[in-house]
């Protein structure tokens, strides 16, 4: 039997696959139908998630461990900042290290375990990188722009403005006063736009509208590619919080954290800004919770059966949630 495991980071939900517990790794066909079966509503476990994190040994001799993230679609994504946080906590028991380097899609990440945000809420720090606000990197097309800093983008949205940055995967901001219904409306209406076949984001693109609710101190709601709307994305977050650092500079102080918070709770992400941009550095900080811990058998796995698993519920629930009560008084 093999164990996977249910975790959040923010409530973005997933599971872990260690695939060097295993006789037999899967192949990239048989990790695309596991995640299409597993993380579905409708035919998953435990009412699905939004992706799958696959652990991997690292080629690189100072890493640790690979994480691959594999979207409830089957894509593949770059990476994925909530869910680094639960593969940093996984693979920090699993090899008894508080900091050490996870090999990515995209590079090699430094991560940490953190001071708990709260009673039995376990936090890891993450960096995330690389940085660019390239056109051929996120890639967009748009007129003549080589990038998008806070530009007017009719197209998508009249009266709103837009910055798109890679970190690396692919996302798309927008400052807003408010993120009500009628918000997320347009939201899911571009996000959907910018996802489908289109002239602007040919690879598609993650949507985020944040609101700006104090010094330091951001809502942020977002359309991920190859998901649709999540509780929270991390790679989101983090690049909402470098344009906010750019563009609203006023209400940016960089001796602190910044407080990011989402559908499924509160993140902070600290910003070291640089004179060039791209050489900012950005940490996302937030819990690495396990829910479920998940016995399967390998060759089920294999076929994606899900018919026959035994699952414990672990009560690390019961801890996130009140720490989200806690955000509300």
């Amino acid at each position: 039997m093999v164990q996977i495991l249910k975790v959040h980071g923010s409530e973005n939900q997933f599971f872990i696959l260690d695939q060097t517990k295993l006789k037999q790794q899967l192949s990239d066909e048989e990790l695309k139908q596991l995640a299409i079966k597993i993380c579905s509503p409708k035919t998953g476990l435990l009412h699905g998630s939004d992706g799958l994190l696959v652990v991997n040994d690292s080629k690189y001799n100072d890493c640790i461990g690979q994480m691959r993230v594999i979207n409830a679609d089957g894509s593949e994504a770059k990476m994925c900042g909530n869910g680094l946080r639960t593969v940093s906590r996984y693979l920090s028991e699993k090899f008894d290290k508080v900091e050490f380097k996870v090999e990515t899609l995209e590079n090699n990440l430094t991560v940490k375990k953190s001071q708990d945000l709260a009673e039995g809420l376990p936090t890891f720090s993450v960096e995330i990188s690389p940085i660019s606000f390239a056109k051929k990197d996120l890639p967009f097309n748009y007129k003549d722009k080589s990038q998008l800093i806070d530009d007017e983008v009719p197209e998508f949205i009249s009266g709103q403005t837009f910055t798109a940055i890679a970190v690396p995967n692919p996302h798309l901001i927008s400052f807003v006063k408010e993120v009500n219904k009628a918000d997320l409306g347009k939201l899911g209406k571009l996000g959907k736009l910018l996802n489908d076949p289109n002239e602007y984001f040919p690879e598609g693109v993650n949507v985020s509208f944040a609101k700006i609710l104090d010094n330091n101190k951001l809502f942020v709601q977002t359309y991920e590619r190859g998901v649709g709307f999540t509780n929270a994305c991390g790679t989101g977050m983090s690049a909402t919080s470098l344009a906010f650092a750019i563009i609203h500079g006023d209400k940016f102080d960089y001796t602190k954290n910044i407080e990011v918070f989402n559908p499924g709770g509160m993140v902070q992400t600290n910003i070291q800004l640089n004179a060039v941009p791209e050489k900012s550095q950005i940490r996302l900080i937030g819990n690495a919770t396990f829910t479920h811990k998940i016995e399967i058998s390998e060759n089920d796995l294999h076929v994606a059966k899900l018919s026959k698993v035994d699952i414990k519920i672990t009560g690390e629930e019961d801890n996130y949630q009140n720490f989200v009560k806690s955000l509300n008084k």
